[in-house]
C-alpha cells in the first residue's frame, strides 16, 4: 500500500472508479508522457472496481497502483484522495457517491471526464502542431540563410522586420541593428532606381501590390563599383490586403563586368573593321591637305594672316593624324614580345623620368617596391606604356598637387603593380565608362589610354582592378601573371661511340 507522503507534493490525488473498458481511455491519457507538463500536479493513487471486475484482473499498461473491489475500501485505505473519476456513468452509483463522499473529495463524473480527455487530446494535438511548425520554421530559416542573395522582409511602410544571415554579413551589421530601418538605409543607391512617377521597386510593390525589379549601382567602402538587381514581392493577408514585402538583392557585379567586356570587344571589332577604311580614305586626303599647306607656307606670296591660318591647318592635321595613329594602333593586334619583366626595375626607370613632371606640379611620389618580387610574364615596353598612362592620368587628376603612390606586391596568383593618387576621383556616373574606347573627360586626346591598358592586360592573361572615391583619389591595380619556375628538360644521353671490332680471322671478326 503506498504511503500518503508519496503524493503530498501533488495538488490533485486521484482515485479511479469503474471497470477495465471504461478506465482504459482515461488511463491512457494519464500515462501519456506528452501530457507530463499538464499533469505534473496530478498523482494517481488507486482504483476501485464496483462493476464486478475482480481486483488484479485489470489489464492496463503500467498500472502500478493498488486495485480494490469497492470505492469504500479504496477511500478507507487512501484518505489522501481528494479527486474521484467515475467512468461507468451508472446512475445509481453516481447518486450513491454524491450522498456518501465527504466534502473534501471532488467527484468527476463520466461526462466531465470525457470533456477532460478531449481537452488533453486537443492539447496534445496543439503541441504536435507547434512542434511541426517549429521544425518547418527552422528548415525555412536554414534554407533562407544559406542563399547568397540578401533577403529582407519589410512591413507595408517599407521598414525592415527581419532578414537572412547573408544580408547581415554583407551589410556588416547585427540583425537587431538593422530591424526597424527604412529600406533606403539598407539598400544604399536604390533611390536612383525611381521611375517617371518617382517610385522605387519597393514603392511600386507597396502601392500596387505587384512584384517589381530594377538594377542599381553602389560604391562600396573600398571605392569599388558594385552592381545589384533588386527584386520585390508582395505578401498578402487572408483578406488580400498587403501585409509585408520581400526584397531580394542579388550582386551582379561580375556579370555586369563581363557584359561590359563583351560590349568593349564588340566595339573593338567595329574599330578593326573601320581601321582599313580610315587608313585609306582619311589619311590620304589628310596627307594631301598637309602637303598643300606646307607648300603654301613656303611660298613668299602669303601675308602674315594667311600664314597663321596655314599653321593652324598644319597643327590640326598633325593632331588628326595622331588620333588616326592611335586608332590604328589600338585596332591592330598587340605584338607583345615574349619575355619577362622585373616590375621594380620598370617602376624605378619610368618614375625617374615621370618624377620630374610630378615635382614641377607639386606632387609627392612614394615608391613602395616589394622585396624578392617575382618576375612577370609580359613585355616590358608594354608594361612601361601602361605605367606611363596611369601616371599621366593621376597627374591630370592632381592639378593642385597631391601624393602619387606606386607599389609592387605579390599575391598567390599574380604580380601586382598599383598606382594610387589623392586626386579628385572618378564620378560614380562615369565609373563604368572609363575603360571604353574613345571615352574621355579631358576634352583632348583620343580617349584610348585606359582602354589600351585594359587591352594589354587582357592579352597577357592578367586582370585589372579600379577603385575610386570622389574627392579622395583613385587606385588602379594591374595583375600580371608571374613567371613560373619550370624544371629544365631532361637532356638525352650522348650516343656511345662504336667500339672497334676484332681483326679479321679472330672470333667474331670477318673471315
Amino acid at each position: 500500500m503506498p504511503k500518503a507522503s508519496a503524493f503530498e507534493d501533488k495538488t490533485y490525488r486521484i482515485g479511479f472508479i469503474g471497470n477495465e473498458r471504461s478506465l482504459l481511455p482515461i488511463w491512457e491519457v494519464f500515462q501519456n508522457g506528452e501530457n507530463s507538463t499538464l499533469l505534473s500536479e496530478v498523482g494517481v493513487v488507486a482504483a476501485a472496481l464496483p462493476g464486478g471486475d475482480q481486483p488484479g484482473a485489470l489489464n492496463l499498461p503500467s498500472l502500478n497502483v493498488p486495485v480494490y473491489a469497492s470505492y469504500g475500501e479504496m477511500l478507507e485505505n487512501h484518505p489522501e484522495i481528494n479527486l474521484l473519476f467515475e467512468s461507468t456513468g451508472a446512475r445509481e452509483l453516481i447518486y450513491e457517491l454524491r450522498r456518501e463522499l465527504p466534502p473534501q473529495i471532488t467527484l468527476v463524473e463520466r461526462t466531465a471526464a470525457s470533456f477532460f480527455i478531449r481537452l488533453l487530446s486537443s492539447e496534445k494535438m496543439w503541441l504536435a502542431c507547434k512542434i511541426d511548425l517549429m521544425n518547418t520554421q527552422t528548415l525555412l530559416k536554414t534554407i533562407i540563410d544559406q542563399l547568397s542573395e540578401d533577403i529582407v522582409f519589410l512591413d507595408k511602410d517599407g521598414f525592415a522586420v527581419n532578414m537572412n544571415k547573408t544580408a547581415c554579413e554583407h551589410m556588416r551589421a547585427c540583425k537587431k541593428d538593422l530591424i526597424g530601418k527604412h529600406y533606403q538605409e539598407i539598400f544604399k543607391g536604390v533611390e536612383n532606381t525611381r521611375d517617371t512617377n518617382g517610385l522605387t521597386p519597393v514603392d511600386r510593390t507597396i502601392t500596387k501590390g505587384q512584384s517589381s525589379e530594377a538594377v542599381f549601382s553602389q560604391v562600396d567602402e573600398d571605392g569599388r563599383m558594385r552592381y545589384f538587381r533588386l527584386y520585390t514581392y508582395p505578401i498578402h493577408s487572408d483578406g488580400q490586403q498587403l501585409s509585408h514585402v520581400v526584397a531580394m538583392r542579388r550582386d551582379i557585379t561580375q556579370r555586369t563586368q563581363m557584359e561590359h567586356r563583351l560590349q568593349q570587344s564588340e566595339k573593338l571589332a567595329s574599330i578593326g573593321e573601320l581601321s582599313t577604311y580610315i587608313a585609306h580614305e582619311i589619311r590620304n586626303p589628310l596627307f594631301a591637305i598637309s602637303g598643300f599647306a606646307n607648300a603654301l607656307l613656303r611660298s613668299k606670296d602669303q601675308d602674315e594672316a594667311s600664314r597663321k591660318k596655314l599653321n593652324i591647318i598644319l597643327e590640326e592635321s598633325k593632331r588628326l593624324d595622331g588620333i588616326l595613329k592611335s586608332i590604328l594602333n589600338f585596332a591592330r593586334p598587340i605584338q607583345a614580345a615574349a619575355g619577362v619583366v622585373d616590375l621594380n626595375e620598370v617602376v624605378d626607370s619610368t618614375m625617374r623620368v615621370m618624377g620630374i613632371g610630378c615635382d614641377s606640379q607639386g606632387i609627392k611620389v612614394n615608391l613602395e617596391l616589394a622585396q624578392d618580387l617575382a618576375k612577370a610574364k609580359a613585355d616590358a615596353e608594354l608594361i612601361k606604356q601602361c605605367l606611363i598612362n596611369l601616371v599621366k592620368n593621376s597627374m591630370e587628376a592632381m592639378t593642385e598637387g597631391g601624393v602619387l603612390s606606386v607599389r609592387t606586391r605579390l599575391t598567390r596568383d599574380y604580380v601586382v603593380l598599383e598606382v594610387e593618387d589623392t586626386g579628385k576621383g572618378i564620378p560614380k556616373d562615369i565609373r563604368d565608362k572609363v575603360f571604353s574606347p574613345f571615352f574621355s573627360t579631358k576634352g583632348k586626346g583620343s580617349g584610348l589610354g585606359l582602354a589600351m591598358i585594359r587591352k594589354i592586360i587582357d592579352d597577357i592573361g592578367g586582370d585589372l582592378d579600379l577603385s575610386s572615391v570622389e574627392g579622395q583619389g583613385t587606385r588602379v591595380a594591374l595583375f600580371l601573371p608571374p613567371l613560373l619556375a619550370m624544371a629544365p628538360p631532361a637532356q638525352a644521353p650522348e650516343p656511345t661511340p662504336p667500339q672497334p671490332g676484332p681483326p679479321p680471322g679472330q672470333p667474331g671478326g670477318a673471315g
